[in-house]
């Protein structure tokens, strides 16, 4: 039988990919990446597989929506092109309205910049309920993006989600934040963070890490 450190291991290093860097997203404390995670907790947001969702950021990305000012000034048939290509179809015209909305606010309210609503906030729930602003972003969105920055906003760690607690609960590990942040060390804890979130959706992944 596999320890908890063991499993957390495990999970770090054969699931602990995150979803930003499988969009191609290089997480650092800078308004274009912190933009791009917004748009990916957008997307993943809808009732559609995470891979999809995925695929789709790339292909805005790769269309050189980076950035709210780009996003905005894209026509919405190009946003819903780009989307296609990624075969985010099912809800790819109101998701275009929202992202066009969603650059609206971010540019007005923050100049473009999420640091600002960073800064603007005094904690982790103050974060997510700024980012419920954002057209498409709700309790879902908001979590996925906290989730993953923060190894970057790292006053938010750790932050733990009902969603995780169930993946670490589901592989045999404490679903507390502090116990959880203790087996990842503080470099690996999105990654942990992400093999949970995994795990959560998929049994063969607890299977594998728990042996």
């Amino acid at each position: 039988m596999a320890t908890r450190q063991q499993i957390a291991q495990a999970l770090i290093s054969r699931h602990g990919t995150t979803y930003a860097e499988e969009a191609g997203i290089r997480l650092c404390d800078a308004p274009s990446p912190l933009y791009q995670l917004l748009v990916l907790s957008t997307l993943l947001s809808a009732r559609i597989g995470a891979d999809i969702a995925v695929a789709a950021a790339r292909e805005l990305f790769r269309a050189g929506y980076r950035t709210p000012a780009a996003m905005r000034d894209a026509s919405w048939q190009d946003r819903v092109d780009a989307l296609g290509r990624g075969h985010y179809r099912r809800y790819d015209e109101r998701t275009s309205t929202m992202l066009g909305a969603g650059a609206d606010l971010v540019l007005e309210r923050w100049k473009g910049d999420l640091r600002r609503l960073h800064a603007e906030a005094g904690d982790a729930g103050e974060v997510a309920k700024l980012l419920q602003l954002v057209p498409g972003i709700g309790p879902t969105g908001a979590s996925i993006f906290c989730r993953e920055v923060q190894g970057v906003w790292t006053d938010l760690a750790p932050y733990v989600d009902n969603r995780t607690a169930k993946g670490a609960e589901a592989v045999g590990l404490p679903s507390s934040p502090g116990e959880l942040s203790k087996l990842a060390g503080e470099t690996d804890l999105p990654r942990l963070v992400a093999g949970c979130v995994r795990a959560s959706l998929s049994k063969d992944i607890a299977a594998d890490v728990r042996g």
